[in-house]
C-alpha cells in the first residue's frame, strides 16, 4: 500500500520518493482501516494523532486536551488494551464477512472414485497456444485430502503423487 501511494504521489518524478515518504507514511498511519475501524497510530499509541493543521488552528480537540494532559494520556493508555480487543473483534467479524462474500462465488470441485478426469499439463514446454491444456483421461482411484486425489492412467498405473482438484476437470466421453 505504501509503494502504491508513493507511485500515485510521484507520477513522473520517481527520484524524489525519499522526499515524499514521510507524508505517505503519515497518511497511512492516520487513515482509518475498514477491518478494525481504527488507525494504525491509535492502535499503537492509544490516541489519535494530532494533524499539523489542527495545531495551527487550535481545534476543539486541542483546546480540550489543555492543562490536564498527563491525566488524559494516562486514561488513554489504560483504555488501550480494551480498544485493541474491540478492534480485534471487529477485524474477526470483517474477515468473516469477507470469507462469506468470497465463498458465495466459489464452487468446490468434488470427484468420486471411478470418475474420469482430465489433468492440467504442468510443464507445457514448447506448447503452442492452440494445443491442449489438459491431458487424460485419468481415473480417480482414491481421495488424498480435502481437495486432492490420486489418479490412475488408462494402463492402470497409479500416479506417484496426488493432484489438487483445481488442476482437474471432469472428463465427458
Amino acid at each position: 500500500m505504501i509503494v502504491q501511494a508513493l507511485k500515485t504521489q510521484l507520477d513522473a518524478a520517481k527520484s524524489k520518493w525519499a522526499d515524499e515518504l514521510p507524508s505517505v507514511l503519515w497518511s497511512y498511519q492516520t487513515t482509518t482501516r475498514s477491518g478494525t475501524g481504527e488507525t494504525p497510530f491509535s492502535m499503537v499509541y492509544g490516541t489519535e494523532a494530532v494533524l499539523p493543521t489542527e495545531i495551527g488552528q487550535e481545534s476543539a480537540r486541542i483546546m480540550a486536551y489543555g492543562g490536564n494532559n498527563q491525566e488524559l494520556r494516562a486514561m488513554d493508555l489504560d483504555l488501550l488494551e480494551e480498544n485493541r480487543s474491540r478492534a480485534a473483534i471487529r477485524l474477526a467479524a470483517y474477515r468473516k464477512r469477507m470469507t462469506q462474500a468470497y465463498n458465495k462465488s466459489v464452487y468446490p470441485k468434488v470427484f468420486h472414485e471411478e470418475d474420469l478426469v482430465m489433468r492440467k499439463i504442468q510443464h507445457p514446454g514448447e506448447r503452442g497456444k492452440l494445443e491442449a491444456k489438459y491431458e487424460g483421461p485419468f481415473k480417480v482411484i482414491e481421495k488424498a485430502g480435502i481437495a486432492a486425489y490420486y489418479l490412475e492412467d488408462a494402463q492402470g498405473r497409479k500416479g506417484k503423487r496426488s493432484w489438487n482438484a483445481q488442476h482437474l476437470k471432469k472428463y465427458y466421453s
